[in-house]
């Protein structure tokens, strides 16, 4: 990962880690559980951004360097991964 997309990932993560607080505080002080669900599903929605950014930087790095080399077996394992992830993402919806 380029120190750009580390940072930016980085960043994203301290900002959901905040966020996560933030309603960790609404739930103890009994905040509204409409106003409560939409943070959870703004958090949600961050961290599934920052996922397709780092999947993002995955395909264009290891997977293309992957795919561009000599060694099938390697090849084959990161098809594999990826699929992984997609049935994974699959199964949680």
């Amino acid at each position: 990962m380029d120190d750009q997309t580390r940072r930016n990932v980085v960043n994203r993560l301290k900002s959901v880690g905040g966020h996560i607080n933030g309603i960790v505080n609404m739930v103890e002080d009994d905040r509204y559980c409409i106003d409560v669900i939409k943070q959870i599903q703004a958090v949600q929605a961050a961290l599934a951004r920052t996922s397709e950014i780092i999947l993002g930087n995955h395909l264009n790095t290891c997977v293309t360097a992957a795919m561009q080399g000599d060694d099938l077996d390697e090849r084959e394992r990161v098809m594999r991964e990826i699929l992984e992830v997609f049935r994974t993402e699959n199964r949680s919806k």
